[in-house]
């Protein structure tokens, strides 16, 4: 009888492995979904065969994987089949005998192996296993029992090496002893620590072993496709946040106390950035993820983003030199006139990333002074996106470590911005970070027609983002 026709028309794929090598963590990576199972430092945790389709871009199901209970004592099955079974015949007959005696209750099996006839009930009926190996054991004898338990059923079988990230020194072993059983294919697919090309890996070598199926075809092309997607849609998310950022101003009288407004500013700008990060963290299906503080933290409590110290952790260079908020009037009226007016007087690092400039001659005449984000900020933002980005690109949905990120490259240095970063800094009518009554409670939660004018430059600060993303 044809495997795929028990269940549904799909390729049924079981995932099968000792107890806690990350049978379900497999599962939760593969179907980018936290919630999936439970995912526990302990042993044992699967007690049931869970079934669970992955679905394509249309909603149309592709194929259906099993996730399986531990495979606690193998030894104890091989036992049994060696001594209650027909040598002669095949395995498949062998493992039915030992189903009909855990059905049966037969008092020679001498313990409760009804976990394990889960197991192989669901190893019989599947297309396809994947063997879960924890690449940090070595290769014990249970283990060789667990394949030999496998290599009875006729099912194909594809070894995936889990926590390759943390130890590789047992692989040679394993690979050596796999050959020997005639298990040449085998994958490095790591649940916590996520790359991509080795899922692809993964589902060519499912295609293979399934005769090419069609629908384990499409969905390596369609995995493919959204792993494109979704990079340029987190750049996308990331180069409004910042083109918003560098656009946004305020104007007040040069004698009045900026700090008020200084304050506000910072504000909104915290809270756009912890949209972002929630923006982010969804685009990837990590609903549930908590962002921690650590000593590069992602957000904004402790470890402020107006915080000098935080800036020279980073290597990015303030002007001159100086503290951030020292710089005054800066460069900005030199693309009036041609060289600095030498506007504005220093406020004091308490203004912290945002720099007062007289934008124009009328704002000097007026008495009028500019409130922006200054470049040094605008890198750090840049920055901490960037790292969270690539954090979630390479994160398993069965990680259980709280999300923190560190910059190992910068996108640009603060003295040399974009050329859209720049060009949004002259169009403070693209922001959408001041609501209009100064307290920026709607932030960029209210996106108008501001959006649509941020469009074009967010457009091309996105491909440096990509390209940046690329080499990190």
């Amino acid at each position: 009888m044809n495997k795929s026709n028990k269940i549904n028309n799909l390729c049924q794929i079981s995932v099968i492995g000792h107890t806690n090598v990350g049978k379900t963590s497999l599962l939760r990576t593969l179907l980018r979904d936290t919630s999936f199972g439970e995912v526990q430092n302990a042993s044992a945790t699967t007690r049931h065969v869970s079934a669970v389709d992955i679905l394509g871009k249309d909603n149309v199901p592709l194929v259906t994987l099993h996730d399986t209970p531990g495979l606690e004592d193998a030894t104890g099955v091989m036992d049994f089949l060696q001594d209650y079974t027909d040598t002669r015949a095949d395995g498949v007959e062998r493992l039915q005998q030992f189903l009909q005696a855990v059905q049966a209750c037969d008092e020679r099996l001498g313990g409760d192996y009804r976990q394990e006839a889960k197991v192989i009930n669901s190893l019989l009926s599947a297309d396809i296993a994947i063997y879960v190996i924890d690449a940090k054991e070595p290769v014990l004898a249970k283990y060789k029992d667990e394949l030999a338990i496998l290599a009875n059923s006729g099912t194909p079988i594809l070894p995936v090496f889990n926590f390759t990230a943390i130890a590789t020194q047992q692989l040679d072993a394993w690979r050596e002893m796999l050959a020997r059983r005639v298990l040449h294919i085998s994958n490095a697919f790591d649940t916590v620590a996520f790359d991509f090309d080795s899922e692809m890996a993964l589902w060519e070598n499912l295609k293979i072993l399934s005769n090419h199926n069609a629908n384990i075809a499409k969905l390596q092309q369609e995995r493919a496709e959204t792993w494109q997607d979704l990079l340029e849609m987190g750049s996308g998310q990331i180069a409004d946040f910042l083109i918003n950022v560098a656009a946004f101003a305020q104007k007040i009288d040069s004698q009045a106390d900026p700090a008020p407004i200084l304050n506000r500013m910072q504000h909104a700008v915290r809270q756009a950035e912890q949209v972002l990060q929630q923006n982010l963290l969804t685009l990837y299906r990590f609903y549930h993820s908590d962002i921690h503080l650590s000593q590069m933290s992602i957000t904004g409590a402790t470890q402020d983003i107006f915080d000098k110290e935080i800036l020279a952790h980073y290597g990015i260079r303030t002007a001159g030199g100086s503290g951030i908020g020292m710089l005054i009037g800066a460069g900005i009226d030199v693309a009036t006139l041609g060289a600095s007016l030498g506007l504005g007087t220093a406020i004091g690092g308490v203004l912290g990333g945002l720099l007062p400039n007289t934008h124009t001659i009328k704002d000097k005449a007026m008495g009028v002074q500019t409130l922006t984000i200054d470049a040094a900020t605008i890198t750090l933002l840049a920055a901490r996106a960037q790292s969270l980005h690539h954090h979630l690109r390479h994160r398993g949905h069965a990680s259980l470590a709280a999300i923190t990120a560190d910059s190992e490259r910068l996108p640009w240095q603060s003295d040399n911005l974009p050329a859209p970063i720049k060009k949004a800094r002259t169009h403070p009518n693209y922001c959408s970070l001041d609501d209009g009554d100064g307290n920026g409670s709607n932030l960029i939660d209210n996106p108008d027609n501001k959006a649509i004018l941020r469009a074009d430059l967010a457009d091309k600060l996105a491909e440096i983002l990509i390209l940046h993303q690329q080499n990190l």
